[in-house]
């Protein structure tokens, strides 16, 4: 019989998203048994650097930002990864993160390997002009260290498709042609896959339809708090607003806004569309607001959704935890001890590494649409989203079904075995 949670392995430090990682990786070696040769090949990034980005702001100063980019793997395919804008980053959180997608993408078997890049900076405090010479300079930086068959990036936390369109023009300008492959997350009009529901969020949706199916609990009628409403939870929301879920708490930087009996989601969705952000909801929408956002987390629900950032349920909060489901939308937003303890209380905790697949699905698409130039419709990238997860989820379950392990590191074990066989058989170029 298959666990449904993992006690994940504690890294150096609770609170260190690359010793977490590192920690499930050794877990899925070991299992493995992985020679220490085999695991030095496939562990460490291919390369990491640290940027300084002088920027130009309206008023004529010139500020320094710092920006980083990891490439940890190519061993399957190009590295694929976001670009976060954020001021709570550093060169351990992107390593950490391209180590996670380099897994993400074996689980899902896409033929890519890992990346990731961020820009120390708070997206909503620049102007439009100084927010495209940020992204126009960082990838100016990279320009002469990634391109479509080696490197390409995608939206993330900060980003949208406007940058996406800067990073791609600033990359053609400097390639001398128009190279719409290297960034991913644009519009259609430049490229972009068409869909009409976020691949993040149908991603996230469907895992959340399978762990409730396994619990027996009616979708229809669950109660669903929902931290952090950017792109994915926001269409997360609208997703199982309209599958019958009630949605009773959402909340960003601003704070947390509760209504017991269910929150009007399309009236929070324009809210949201109109301001940037959930900041006043309350004076538009029958809610009440909480100051700290980290309230949602004590809420009775049935499905808690971590949709922000790293490490958000710790042991500082962990005891307050009462839903029946967490699914990680976001990147490692439980902790090893917190994971530990929530799996003895009986929490399923469906891993990010799964429930936040469906992004890199349609950025994989769009990737492959960009390399050949003809575009599929959009009930065609719809379908093979949906296929490509599903046969993930599926193969993970019944892994971890067969080998008696938890379904926090059957899609490890899965994921570090593809990465090791391709080293295997690519080898060592002398």
């Amino acid at each position: 019989m298959m666990e449904i949670n993992a006690m994940r392995p504690t890294g150096k430090n609770n609170f260190d998203s690359l010793a977490n990682v590192i920690g499930e990786f050794k877990a899925a070696a070991d299992f493995l048994s992985l020679s220490p040769d085999q695991r030095a090949f496939i562990e460490d990034p291919r390369f990491s650097i640290r940027m300084t980005l002088p920027i130009r702001l309206d008023n004529g100063r010139i500020v320094s930002l710092k920006a980083y980019h990891t490439i940890h793997s190519i061993m399957r395919g190009p590295s694929i990864g976001g670009v976060q804008f954020r001021t709570s980053v550093d060169l351990d959180i992107v390593e950490a993160l391209a180590f996670w997608s380099t897994h993400r993408c074996a689980l899902l078997n896409i033929p890519f390997g890992g990346s990731y890049g961020a820009i120390e900076c708070d997206a909503s405090m620049y102007s439009l002009g100084e927010m495209e010479r940020i992204s126009r300079r960082y990838m100016a930086e990279l320009s002469q260290l990634i391109d479509p068959d080696n490197d390409v990036i995608t939206d993330d936390i900060g980003s949208n498709q406007q940058i996406m369109c800067w990073f791609m023009d600033t990359y053609s300008m400097h390639y001398g042609d128009f190279v719409p492959a290297i960034a991913l997350g644009k519009p259609t009009d430049l490229g972009g896959a068409k869909y009409t529901i976020y691949p993040a969020a149908s991603g996230a949706a469907l895992c959340v339809t399978k762990a409730c199916e396994y619990l027996k609990i009616n979708i229809k009628g669950s109660k669903v708090a929902i931290q952090g409403f950017g792109k994915v939870g926001m269409n997360l929301a609208q997703i199982l607003d309209k599958a019958g879920a009630s949605i009773i708490a959402i909340s960003d930087i601003s704070g947390a806004y509760i209504n017991e009996k269910g929150i009007d989601v399309d009236k929070v969705v324009w809210h949201q569309q109109s301001n940037g952000m959930l900041d006043g909801l309350e004076g538009e929408v029958d809610v009440e607001k909480m100051e700290d956002p980290m309230s949602i987390f004590e809420l009775p629900v049935d499905i808690l959704i971590p949709a922000a950032v790293e490490l958000q349920i710790t042991e500082n909060n962990m005891f307050k935890i009462k839903a029946k489901i967490i699914a990680e939308v976001s990147h490692d937003p439980v902790s090893p001890i917190a994971d530990r303890y929530l799996h003895e209380k009986g929490v399923l905790i469906i891993p990010d590494i799964l429930c936040s697949s469906g992004g890199i699905i349609g950025r994989y698409l769009e990737w492959v649409q960009n390399r050949i130039g003809y575009y599929w419709s959009e009930e065609r990238v719809n379908t093979e989203i949906q296929n490509l997860l599903g046969k993930a989820l599926d193969q993970t379950i019944e892994f971890a079904t067969q080998k008696n392990i938890s379904l926090r590191l059957a899609p490890a074990v899965l994921a570090v075995s593809r990465v090791a066989k391709a080293a295997e058989l690519r080898g060592v170029y002398a």
